[in-house]
């Protein structure tokens, strides 16, 4: 029979590992919002933990390294952006021009928006600051790889057919040269015939008859 005083350690355990959870993400999310809005020379890990409501030590006990912050930031909000894109999908219209151009609609707000501002300041310093490349080069491969594969499961696509995961694959760089061009200026009235017309173009391939 367990005692009230054997079950206490276990008790008292899950508070604190909820806090530690509520800690891990504050800062995930206070990192990403420094990127963004401060760039990678702005955002130290001070900087992160004072926004985030923690102590430096803190912060250095969940992310022992700068590097560890921000990569892991970058890519715990994009899985999070992921899962919502997914969670939205059941609103998207059926299979047809209306899903492409709602679909390819969908990858571009993924690239115009803060995560892909704060990404965006990770690929500058990752260009200079060798133990952040080999990160950053992982983890965009990963981001890469989930969009792809998330985009042809929306648009129901054969990647079989020739031409589909080459278009697809050019949805992803299109999306990724509109979110660029929103740095500077609000590039929203431009955007919407970029995607209408290219969602033509990828409706186009993706109507094609499969390969005898």
């Amino acid at each position: 029979m367990t005692t009230p005083a054997a079950a206490t350690p276990a008790a008292s355990r899950l508070p604190q590992q909820s806090r530690s959870r509520a800690t891990r993400r504050r800062l995930l999310e206070a990192a990403v919002e420094c990127l963004a809005e401060l760039g990678w020379n702005g955002s130290t890990v001070t900087v992160v933990a004072e926004r985030a409501g923690v102590t430096r030590g803190a912060a250095q006990h969940h992310f022992p390294t700068r590097e560890d912050l921000f990569t892991a930031a970058v890519e715990h909000v994009t899985a999070e952006r992921l899962a919502a894109v997914r969670a939205d999908t059941g609103e998207l219209p059926p299979a047809g021009p209306a899903r492409t151009e709602a679909v390819v609609e969908m990858i571009v707000r993924l690239y115009t928006g803060p995560l892909f501002r704060a990404a965006l300041h990770l690929w500058v310093a990752a260009a200079t600051e060798e133990p952040l490349r080999e990160r950053i080069i992982a983890l965009e491969n990963h981001v890469g790889r989930e969009s792809h594969r998330a985009a042809v499961e929306f648009l129901g696509a054969a990647e079989s057919t020739p031409g589909v995961r080459e278009t697809v694959q050019a949805t992803m760089d299109m999306a990724r040269g509109l979110g660029l061009a929103n740095l500077l200026t609000d590039d929203g009235p431009r955007r919407t015939g970029v995607v209408r017309q290219w969602a033509r173009i990828l409706d186009a391939v993706l109507a094609a008859p499969p390969a005898g």
